[in-house]
């Protein structure tokens, strides 16, 4: 049991008593976990929102990103920022972030759903990452398919598997096999794929000793 954090109070919470995150769309009256209401990435960027609770960020207060470890290497999230505590707190208690052997529930979602902007990487990592940055580093860019985040340079970053802090050979395992994915996207180009791996350098200085 995680004691929720204050703005995460004051969410509706659905009949299991979950709280139900800001972004959430409601279908027919109930809250659907897997769809994001259409237009609150931007809205939520633009108005200084919290995605988890949508209560405002104070002045110059730190912006924090709950992503997959391939998010802390290429540096971009489909999601814009939470409040830190939010963040910690879902990455706690989601249940597809706490569980890695859930997978994404597909079936039976309404036809006009689709993938955020990017190129998504549909497998459950395992491990989350909370990645805390300043209130003035993370940046919107709109594409012709939605908007993804540049997620900054981090102050301090938090790992998590299954609700608890995750280990180090965690994250590196979570680490290794993802990265097929980002060397596929690659498409065997010299450059990018030099760029990658100078992420993945980088990147691995924020696993945890």
């Amino acid at each position: 049991m995680i004691e929720e954090p204050g703005r995460i109070k004051r969410l509706p919470h659905d009949k299991h008593g979950r709280p139900v995150p800001w972004f959430v769309a409601w279908i027919d009256g109930k809250p659907d976990f897997r769809i994001v209401k259409p237009g609150a990435a931007p809205v939520a960027w633009g108005m200084k929102l919290c995605w988890t609770c949508g209560v405002l960020f104070t002045r110059q207060e730190r912006r924090a990103f709950v992503v997959g470890p391939m998010c802390g290497v290429n540096r971009v999230s489909s999601e814009p920022p939470s409040h830190a505590e939010c963040a910690t707190y879902s990455a706690r208690v989601c249940p597809f972030l706490t569980t890695p052997r859930m997978t994404r529930r597909d079936r039976h979602l309404p036809p006009d759903v689709s993938d955020p902007a990017g190129t998504m990487i549909r497998r459950n990592p395992g491990v989350a990452l909370v990645w805390v940055t300043r209130y003035n580093s993370p940046s919107m860019q709109r594409l012709p398919d939605g908007v993804l985040f540049d997620i900054g340079e981090p102050e301090w970053v938090e790992w998590y598997c299954q609700g608890r802090q995750a280990t180090r050979s965690e994250v590196l395992a979570s680490i290794e096999s993802g990265l097929p994915e980002l060397v596929s996207i690659c498409d065997g180009d010299p450059l990018q794929l030099a760029a990658l791996e100078a992420q993945r350098v980088t990147a691995m200085r924020l696993v945890p000793a």
